[in-house]
Protein backbone atom coordinates (compact mmCIF):
# COMPACT_ATOMS: atom_id res chain seq x y z
CA UNK A 1 0.00 0.00 0.00
CA UNK A 2 2.86 2.56 0.50
CA UNK A 3 3.80 2.22 -3.22
CA UNK A 4 0.48 2.58 -3.71
CA UNK A 5 0.18 6.11 -1.63
CA UNK A 6 3.37 7.01 -3.73
CA UNK A 7 1.81 6.26 -7.27
CA UNK A 8 -1.51 8.48 -5.63
CA UNK A 9 1.07 11.08 -4.67
CA UNK A 10 3.08 11.34 -7.75
CA UNK A 11 0.02 11.41 -10.31
CA UNK A 12 -1.53 14.31 -8.28
CA UNK A 13 1.38 16.31 -8.46
CA UNK A 14 1.52 15.12 -12.30
CA UNK A 15 -1.57 16.28 -13.14
CA UNK A 16 -1.13 19.69 -11.29
CA UNK A 17 2.70 20.33 -12.91
CA UNK A 18 1.15 18.91 -16.39
CA UNK A 19 -1.99 21.53 -16.25
CA UNK A 20 0.85 24.22 -15.14
CA UNK A 21 3.08 22.97 -18.24
CA UNK A 22 0.77 23.31 -20.93
CA UNK A 23 -0.89 26.82 -19.44
CA UNK A 24 2.73 27.98 -19.47
CA UNK A 25 3.09 26.87 -23.33
CA UNK A 26 0.40 28.75 -24.37
CA UNK A 27 1.98 31.77 -22.28
CA UNK A 28 5.13 31.19 -24.49
CA UNK A 29 3.43 30.83 -27.64
CA UNK A 30 1.67 33.63 -27.17
CA UNK A 31 4.09 36.35 -26.00
CA UNK A 32 6.26 35.01 -29.02
CA UNK A 33 9.07 33.49 -26.91
CA UNK A 34 8.87 30.31 -28.95
CA UNK A 35 12.05 30.76 -30.21
CA UNK A 36 13.14 32.52 -27.61
CA UNK A 37 15.95 30.00 -27.61
CA UNK A 38 16.97 29.15 -31.23
CA UNK A 39 18.16 25.43 -30.25
CA UNK A 40 17.23 22.74 -28.14
CA UNK A 41 17.66 21.61 -25.29
CA UNK A 42 19.73 24.40 -24.24
CA UNK A 43 19.47 28.04 -24.57
CA UNK A 44 21.83 29.88 -27.36
CA UNK A 45 24.21 26.61 -26.29
CA UNK A 46 24.15 27.29 -22.81
CA UNK A 47 21.60 25.52 -19.96
CA UNK A 48 20.51 28.85 -18.68
CA UNK A 49 19.70 31.99 -20.41
CA UNK A 50 22.32 33.75 -18.23
CA UNK A 51 24.85 31.72 -19.71
CA UNK A 52 24.36 32.70 -22.82
CA UNK A 53 23.82 36.62 -21.61
CA UNK A 54 27.69 36.47 -20.36
CA UNK A 55 29.04 34.74 -23.93
CA UNK A 56 29.67 35.95 -27.03
CA UNK A 57 26.47 33.99 -28.98
CA UNK A 58 26.31 36.60 -32.17
CA UNK A 59 28.83 34.40 -34.26
CA UNK A 60 26.95 31.30 -33.78
CA UNK A 61 23.41 32.40 -34.26
CA UNK A 62 23.40 35.23 -36.65
CA UNK A 63 20.21 37.15 -36.80
CA UNK A 64 18.94 35.75 -33.70
CA UNK A 65 20.00 38.17 -31.28
CA UNK A 66 19.45 37.00 -27.59
CA UNK A 67 16.44 38.89 -25.72
CA UNK A 68 16.33 37.70 -22.29
CA UNK A 69 12.91 37.84 -21.21
CA UNK A 70 12.09 35.60 -24.06
CA UNK A 71 14.63 33.21 -23.30
CA UNK A 72 13.78 32.52 -19.51
CA UNK A 73 10.33 32.18 -20.36
CA UNK A 74 10.86 29.86 -23.09
CA UNK A 75 13.69 27.85 -20.58
CA UNK A 76 11.10 27.51 -17.90
CA UNK A 77 8.64 25.98 -19.82
CA UNK A 78 11.87 23.42 -20.89
CA UNK A 79 12.45 23.14 -16.94
CA UNK A 80 8.95 22.23 -16.17
CA UNK A 81 8.46 19.85 -19.30
CA UNK A 82 11.86 18.12 -18.05
CA UNK A 83 10.60 17.73 -14.64
CA UNK A 84 7.35 16.71 -15.83
CA UNK A 85 8.90 13.91 -17.79
CA UNK A 86 10.99 12.66 -14.73
CA UNK A 87 8.10 12.28 -12.54
CA UNK A 88 6.26 10.27 -15.24
CA UNK A 89 9.11 7.78 -15.55
CA UNK A 90 9.61 7.51 -11.53
CA UNK A 91 5.71 6.66 -11.81
CA UNK A 92 6.11 4.70 -14.32
CA UNK A 93 9.12 2.77 -13.15
CA UNK A 94 6.56 2.45 -9.82
CA UNK A 95 4.15 1.02 -11.84
CA UNK A 96 6.24 -2.02 -13.44
CA UNK A 97 7.74 -2.39 -10.15
CA UNK A 98 4.54 -2.63 -8.14
CA UNK A 99 2.59 -4.54 -11.25
CA UNK A 100 1.67 -7.73 -9.17
CA UNK A 101 -0.42 -5.43 -7.03
CA UNK A 102 -1.97 -4.19 -10.32
CA UNK A 103 -2.21 -0.54 -9.28
CA UNK A 104 -1.10 0.27 -12.85
CA UNK A 105 -1.43 -1.63 -15.90
CA UNK A 106 1.49 -2.44 -17.77
CA UNK A 107 0.15 -1.21 -20.85
CA UNK A 108 -1.18 2.00 -18.97
CA UNK A 109 1.84 2.56 -17.75
CA UNK A 110 4.01 2.50 -21.12
CA UNK A 111 1.40 4.51 -23.18
CA UNK A 112 2.15 7.40 -20.64
CA UNK A 113 5.77 6.67 -20.72
CA UNK A 114 5.75 6.66 -24.72
CA UNK A 115 3.19 9.59 -25.16
CA UNK A 116 5.49 11.96 -22.74
CA UNK A 117 8.65 10.59 -25.08
CA UNK A 118 6.93 11.71 -28.01
CA UNK A 119 6.19 14.89 -26.38
CA UNK A 120 9.93 15.71 -25.42
CA UNK A 121 10.61 15.14 -29.18
CA UNK A 122 7.86 17.43 -30.60
CA UNK A 123 9.12 19.91 -28.12
CA UNK A 124 12.61 19.55 -29.72
CA UNK A 125 10.99 20.11 -33.58
CA UNK A 126 8.74 23.29 -32.47
CA UNK A 127 12.21 25.04 -32.32
CA UNK A 128 14.08 23.46 -34.75
CA UNK A 129 11.37 23.58 -37.42
CA UNK A 130 11.07 26.85 -36.29
CA UNK A 131 7.35 27.07 -35.15
CA UNK A 132 5.70 24.80 -37.85
CA UNK A 133 2.47 24.93 -37.04
CA UNK A 134 1.58 21.08 -37.33
CA UNK A 135 4.28 20.62 -35.22
CA UNK A 136 2.94 23.29 -32.47
CA UNK A 137 -0.54 21.97 -33.26
CA UNK A 138 0.93 17.97 -32.00
CA UNK A 139 3.05 19.31 -29.61
CA UNK A 140 -0.64 20.89 -27.69
CA UNK A 141 -2.75 17.81 -28.25
CA UNK A 142 0.24 15.52 -26.92
CA UNK A 143 0.49 17.81 -24.22
CA UNK A 144 -3.31 17.81 -23.58
CA UNK A 145 -2.72 13.74 -23.95
CA UNK A 146 -0.44 13.64 -21.13
CA UNK A 147 -2.50 15.31 -18.53
CA UNK A 148 -5.57 13.62 -19.96
CA UNK A 149 -3.91 9.93 -19.15
CA UNK A 150 -2.51 11.07 -15.37
CA UNK A 151 -5.91 12.16 -14.89
CA UNK A 152 -7.43 9.11 -15.78
CA UNK A 153 -5.11 6.98 -13.67
CA UNK A 154 -5.73 9.33 -11.11
CA UNK A 155 -9.50 8.57 -11.24
CA UNK A 156 -9.25 5.23 -11.31
CA UNK A 157 -6.58 4.58 -8.72
CA UNK A 158 -8.50 3.14 -5.42
CA UNK A 159 -10.80 6.16 -3.48
CA UNK A 160 -9.53 8.27 -6.35
CA UNK A 161 -12.50 8.42 -8.59
CA UNK A 162 -16.03 10.40 -8.96
CA UNK A 163 -17.60 8.06 -7.33
CA UNK A 164 -16.57 4.84 -10.13
CA UNK A 165 -17.68 2.40 -7.59
CA UNK A 166 -21.56 3.34 -6.67
CA UNK A 167 -21.87 2.35 -10.88
CA UNK A 168 -22.93 -0.85 -9.87
CA UNK A 169 -25.56 -0.22 -7.21
CA UNK A 170 -27.20 2.72 -9.84
CA UNK A 171 -27.23 0.86 -12.25
CA UNK A 172 -29.12 -2.43 -10.21
CA UNK A 173 -31.07 0.46 -9.18
CA UNK A 174 -31.88 1.25 -12.67
CA UNK A 175 -33.95 -2.13 -13.21
CA UNK A 176 -33.48 -3.65 -16.83
CA UNK A 177 -33.38 0.09 -17.91
CA UNK A 178 -29.73 0.53 -16.53
CA UNK A 179 -27.66 -1.08 -19.26
CA UNK A 180 -29.28 1.12 -22.08
CA UNK A 181 -29.43 4.44 -19.58
CA UNK A 182 -25.46 3.89 -18.94
CA UNK A 183 -24.48 3.22 -22.52
CA UNK A 184 -26.27 6.13 -24.21
CA UNK A 185 -25.11 8.57 -21.99
CA UNK A 186 -21.56 7.06 -22.12
CA UNK A 187 -21.69 7.09 -25.67
CA UNK A 188 -22.93 11.00 -25.68
CA UNK A 189 -19.92 11.52 -23.12
CA UNK A 190 -17.21 9.84 -25.80
CA UNK A 191 -18.55 11.38 -28.45
CA UNK A 192 -18.32 14.64 -26.29
CA UNK A 193 -14.79 13.61 -25.58
CA UNK A 194 -13.95 13.57 -29.33
CA UNK A 195 -15.92 16.55 -30.89
CA UNK A 196 -13.73 18.13 -27.84
CA UNK A 197 -10.20 16.82 -28.76
CA UNK A 198 -10.93 18.23 -32.47
CA UNK A 199 -11.82 21.55 -31.11
CA UNK A 200 -8.39 21.69 -29.18
CA UNK A 201 -6.38 20.57 -31.86
CA UNK A 202 -8.93 23.63 -34.30
CA UNK A 203 -7.63 25.41 -31.22
CA UNK A 204 -3.65 24.88 -31.53
CA UNK A 205 -4.35 25.45 -35.67
CA UNK A 206 -5.37 28.68 -34.94
CA UNK A 207 -2.87 29.93 -32.47
CA UNK A 208 0.31 28.47 -34.30
CA UNK A 209 -1.24 30.06 -37.94
CA UNK A 210 -1.56 33.44 -35.70
CA UNK A 211 -5.66 33.34 -37.26
CA UNK A 212 -6.60 34.65 -33.52
CA UNK A 213 -7.14 38.16 -34.55
CA UNK A 214 -8.41 37.40 -37.79
CA UNK A 215 -11.82 37.82 -36.38
CA UNK A 216 -11.88 40.83 -33.98
CA UNK A 217 -15.38 41.45 -33.54
CA UNK A 218 -18.50 39.19 -32.37
CA UNK A 219 -20.56 37.01 -33.12
CA UNK A 220 -20.03 38.46 -36.30
CA UNK A 221 -16.42 38.05 -38.23
CA UNK A 222 -14.91 41.56 -40.05
CA UNK A 223 -18.03 42.74 -39.89
CA UNK A 224 -19.96 39.67 -41.50
CA UNK A 225 -21.79 36.61 -41.04
CA UNK A 226 -19.50 34.98 -43.41
CA UNK A 227 -16.49 37.40 -44.78
CA UNK A 228 -14.23 36.25 -47.51
CA UNK A 229 -12.11 32.92 -46.70
CA UNK A 230 -9.27 30.73 -48.37
CA UNK A 231 -9.85 27.56 -47.64
CA UNK A 232 -7.60 26.08 -49.83
CA UNK A 233 -4.30 27.49 -47.97
CA UNK A 234 -5.92 27.41 -44.44
CA UNK A 235 -5.67 23.59 -43.15
CA UNK A 236 -2.29 22.98 -45.57
CA UNK A 237 -0.26 20.71 -43.40
CA UNK A 238 2.70 20.46 -44.10
CA UNK A 239 3.97 23.53 -46.21
CA UNK A 240 8.32 22.12 -46.26
CA UNK A 241 10.70 22.87 -44.10
CA UNK A 242 13.61 25.83 -43.86
CA UNK A 243 10.50 28.10 -43.02
CA UNK A 244 10.06 30.67 -40.40
CA UNK A 245 6.51 30.48 -38.97
CA UNK A 246 7.13 33.17 -36.61
CA UNK A 247 4.59 35.46 -37.13
CA UNK A 248 2.39 33.47 -39.53
CA UNK A 249 2.92 33.25 -43.32
CA UNK A 250 -0.85 33.22 -44.38
CA UNK A 251 -2.38 35.84 -46.07
CA UNK A 252 -5.69 37.13 -43.77
CA UNK A 253 -8.63 34.92 -45.79
CA UNK A 254 -6.73 31.94 -44.94
CA UNK A 255 -6.61 32.88 -41.15
CA UNK A 256 -10.00 34.59 -41.70
CA UNK A 257 -11.43 30.85 -42.63
CA UNK A 258 -9.35 29.10 -39.80
CA UNK A 259 -10.99 30.99 -37.33
CA UNK A 260 -14.17 30.75 -38.67
CA UNK A 261 -13.61 26.88 -38.24
CA UNK A 262 -12.95 27.06 -34.79
CA UNK A 263 -16.03 29.45 -34.00
CA UNK A 264 -18.16 26.58 -35.41
CA UNK A 265 -16.14 24.01 -33.55
CA UNK A 266 -16.79 25.89 -30.73
CA UNK A 267 -20.33 25.55 -31.13
CA UNK A 268 -20.46 22.15 -32.10
CA UNK A 269 -18.13 21.07 -28.89
CA UNK A 270 -20.80 23.05 -26.89
CA UNK A 271 -23.84 21.15 -28.04
CA UNK A 272 -22.46 18.00 -28.07
CA UNK A 273 -21.39 18.04 -24.11
CA UNK A 274 -24.02 19.77 -23.10
CA UNK A 275 -26.36 17.31 -24.64
CA UNK A 276 -24.38 14.33 -22.68
CA UNK A 277 -24.21 16.68 -18.91
CA UNK A 278 -28.34 17.62 -19.31
CA UNK A 279 -28.92 13.90 -19.78
CA UNK A 280 -27.07 12.84 -17.09
CA UNK A 281 -28.52 15.85 -14.96
CA UNK A 282 -32.06 14.64 -16.37
CA UNK A 283 -31.90 10.48 -15.09
CA UNK A 284 -32.44 10.10 -11.55
CA UNK A 285 -31.19 6.61 -11.63
CA UNK A 286 -27.38 8.73 -12.57
CA UNK A 287 -27.59 11.17 -9.90
CA UNK A 288 -24.11 9.55 -9.10
CA UNK A 289 -22.55 10.87 -12.26
CA UNK A 290 -24.14 14.33 -11.19
CA UNK A 291 -20.80 15.94 -9.97
CA UNK A 292 -18.41 15.75 -12.90
CA UNK A 293 -22.14 16.39 -15.30
CA UNK A 294 -22.20 19.87 -13.44
CA UNK A 295 -18.45 20.20 -13.76
CA UNK A 296 -18.69 19.71 -17.39
CA UNK A 297 -21.45 22.42 -17.91
CA UNK A 298 -19.90 25.16 -15.24
CA UNK A 299 -16.13 24.24 -17.34
CA UNK A 300 -18.14 24.99 -20.92
CA UNK A 301 -19.53 28.12 -19.39
CA UNK A 302 -16.53 29.51 -18.40
CA UNK A 303 -14.26 28.77 -21.52
CA UNK A 304 -17.24 30.32 -23.58
CA UNK A 305 -17.43 33.39 -21.72
CA UNK A 306 -13.16 33.18 -21.86
CA UNK A 307 -13.46 33.09 -25.51
CA UNK A 308 -16.35 35.43 -26.09
CA UNK A 309 -14.34 38.18 -23.67
CA UNK A 310 -11.10 37.76 -25.20
CA UNK A 311 -12.42 38.92 -28.63
CA UNK A 312 -14.99 41.74 -27.41
CA UNK A 313 -11.66 42.83 -25.26
CA UNK A 314 -9.06 42.78 -28.32
CA UNK A 315 -7.37 39.51 -27.31
CA UNK A 316 -5.77 40.70 -24.26
CA UNK A 317 -2.62 38.12 -23.01
CA UNK A 318 -3.96 36.98 -20.00
CA UNK A 319 -7.56 35.66 -21.18
CA UNK A 320 -5.68 34.31 -24.40
CA UNK A 321 -3.38 32.22 -21.94
CA UNK A 322 -6.99 31.70 -19.99
CA UNK A 323 -8.41 30.53 -23.24
CA UNK A 324 -6.28 27.40 -22.86
CA UNK A 325 -6.48 26.69 -19.12
CA UNK A 326 -9.96 26.97 -19.82
CA UNK A 327 -9.92 24.10 -22.57
CA UNK A 328 -7.60 21.92 -20.39
CA UNK A 329 -10.33 22.31 -17.71
CA UNK A 330 -13.32 21.30 -19.61
CA UNK A 331 -11.47 17.75 -21.28
CA UNK A 332 -10.44 17.13 -17.28
CA UNK A 333 -14.37 17.31 -16.24
CA UNK A 334 -15.42 16.08 -19.63
CA UNK A 335 -12.96 12.79 -18.43
CA UNK A 336 -13.89 12.62 -14.88
CA UNK A 337 -18.00 12.27 -16.78
CA UNK A 338 -16.68 9.27 -18.98
CA UNK A 339 -14.90 7.98 -16.10
CA UNK A 340 -17.36 7.88 -13.43
CA UNK A 341 -19.93 6.33 -16.74
CA UNK A 342 -17.49 3.29 -17.21
CA UNK A 343 -17.51 0.50 -14.92
CA UNK A 344 -14.47 -0.37 -12.98
CA UNK A 345 -12.57 -3.57 -14.08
Amino acid sequence: MRVARWIRGLCILGVLLCFAVVVLGAYVRLTAAGLGCPDWPGCYGHLTPSGAQAADTAAAFPGRPLEPGKAWREMIHRYAATTLGLLIIILTALGIAARRERIVGMPYALLLFATVVVQGLLGMLTVTWQLKPLIVTLHLLFGMTTLGLLWWLLLSLPRGSWGVSSLGTAAHALGGGAASTLSLARGLALLGLIVLIVQIALGGWTSSNYAAVACPDFPTCQNAWWPHTDYRNAFVLWRGLNINYEGGVLDNPARIAIHLTHRIGALLTTAALALAALLVLGRRGLTFAHAPAIAVLAALALQLAIGVTMVLKTFPLGLATAHTAGAALLLLATLALLRTLSSRS
